[in-house]
């Protein structure tokens, strides 16, 4: 898989609430040979501070090969993110890692948790993509979201909504969807045998969901996310260990990974 290293001009800034942000760069590189899942590594600042850049999820590549991160400010790296203004540019490395491997959307179900809901709307367009217009409905795949409280959760829906797919809801509060956790949802759904699971959020939210798919002996992709330094397997310091023993690496292992082959602890 190719990468690149460009500088991107932000066209499209959104603040979806006080904290969680969408911004949409020129990128026509990185946009033709992205798959959902993958990942770009983001110059934050045009000086040394932060040093490092910072990795994202690659949460939509649309028209003209703009393609958008979505992530909630949380340190210096996403506090500059969220400075940039429209004409500026950024130096985007990319798309790095792998992709989740799509099956039918006919019998996929997509579970997102917070910021984790950030690759699934990439994916789920694949999958539209993938049917005939004929064939698309609203059922298709299937997807659950979950997040804190409404505000935080609504507008991601709106945008899987806006692409012709159904969302069943989850938040903590109880202000939109299910009162309760998207592993609440899952379970309840009674998904039938030889549906897969496509999941990226919390770790013990992708935990509880890959035990709840080796019960059920269902495939299971999760979307793993952690502290990267290079992006690119140079610093080996993004490691996830694994149940057969040893160590893999996110970055240039993942960050998609079959769920049954971690080892996950709380």
């Amino acid at each position: 898989m190719s990468q690149f290293q460009q500088k991107v001009e932000l066209i499209c800034f959104e603040a979806l609430t006080e904290d969680i942000v969408r911004l949409t760069f020129n990128a026509p590189k990185i946009a033709a040979m992205a798959r959902p899942g993958q990942f770009v590594m983001v110059q934050t600042s045009p000086g040394k501070d932060p040093l490092l850049r910072r990795p994202f999820s690659i949460h939509q590549v649309i028209r003209d090969g703009h393609l958008q991160i979505l992530f909630k400010v949380l340190g210096k790296g996403t506090e500059l993110l969220a400075q940039v203004r429209v004409g500026e540019q950024l130096s985007l490395l990319g798309p790095l890692g792998n992709g989740f491997t799509p099956g039918s959307p006919e019998t996929a179900c997509l579970v997102g948790g917070g910021m984790g809901i950030a690759p699934l709307l990439f994916l789920a367009t694949r999958f539209l993509s993938k049917s005939s217009a004929a064939e698309v409905s609203p059922k298709m795949p299937m997807v659950i979201l979950g997040a804190r409280n409404r505000a935080e959760l609504e507008p991601l829906v709106d945008d899987f909504r806006k692409v012709g797919v159904d969302v069943l809801a989850a938040t903590d509060d109880g202000s939109f969807g299910h009162h309760g956790l998207v592993t609440d949802v899952l379970t309840k759904s009674n998904l039938p045998p030889g549906f897969g699971i496509y999941c990226c959020g919390p770790h013990p939210m992708m935990a509880a969901i890959a035990r709840l798919c080796q019960q059920e002996s269902r495939a299971c992709q999760v979307s793993v996310e952690t502290v990267m330094a290079c992006g690119m397997g140079a610093c080996l310091g993004c490691a996830v260990p694994l149940k057969a023993g040893g160590y893999a690496h996110v970055c240039s292992d993942g960050p998609i990974f079959e769920a049954e082959k971690l080892l996950w602890s709380l």
